[in-house]
């Protein structure tokens, strides 16, 4: 458990949105929102490398828990090492200690790393990424889209334990001994989803979170005054 928590911490920590950023000359924290996730990256970059971020984001929080519980069950050890995996890249993306702990908002990591802890929760994934795509098509606003798919996740994954059908994904309704820690797990990383979004909330509240339409023009660095319409010289 200690080697699944410091390994996906580790990996979760590494800043797939700013390197992507470095790869076309820009450093994405000084532009746009300055954060270093997919959405800031996709504003700034176009969609292309949005998906990039996402993948890449989503993979290190899915590859740690795929491997611990491939391990897991190699050796008989419980179910308690893929959840401390999937918390330590969740926490790795949101507290990257290679960026003195200033980090991303979690979505894809965490969607990434759920989709890993089978099956309850990713069945939770599912419908977390349905409410996602759904909000996003009428909305346009990835970070409204994801706050639906943070909220959606941890009831989706409460129905599934106890009261989604057996024949759903070939198993009985699990005990409550059993699924109390992936319930705490997921409502604990909807709560950060939540809370690192409230200056997206506010400017929803406010009506100015902007949407997301397209491939922004490519930036730079630095702006010359030559590069800048006259009425901004």
């Amino acid at each position: 458990m200690i080697l699944a928590a410091v390994g996906a911490y580790l990996l979760g920590s590494i800043p797939f949105g700013l390197l992507v950023g470095k790869a076309k000359g820009i450093d994405i924290r000084t532009q746009g929102s300055g954060n270093i996730g997919a959405t800031n990256v996709g504003r700034l970059l176009g969609m292309r490398y949005f998906w990039l971020t996402f993948g890449l984001d989503f993979a290190k929080g899915f590859a740690p828990v795929l491997l611990t519980s491939l391990a897991g069950a190699h050796w008989g050890t419980s179910n308690w090492p893929p959840l401390i995996a999937a918390s330590g890249a969740i926490l790795g993306h949101v507290f990257p200690v290679y960026l003195k702990f200033k980090g991303g908002k979690g979505v894809a990591t965490t969607f990434g790393a759920a989709l890993g802890i089978w099956p309850v929760s990713t069945f939770g994934v599912a419908v977390a990424c349905i409410v996602f795509i759904l909000v996003f098509l009428v909305s346009r606003i990835i970070s409204l889209s994801s706050l639906a798919g943070a909220v959606v996740f941890p009831l989706a994954v409460l129905f599934a334990g106890r009261y989604a059908p057996h024949a759903w994904y070939w198993l009985p309704p699990q005990p409550w001994m059993e699924l109390w820690p992936l319930l705490a797990a997921s409502a604990a990383f909807s709560l950060l989803i939540i809370i690192k979004h409230r200056s997206n909330i506010s400017r929803l509240l406010a009506g100015t979170e902007k949407k997301l339409v397209g491939p922004a023009p490519k930036p730079t660095e630095k702006a010359t005054a030559a590069d800048q319409p006259p009425n901004q010289r």
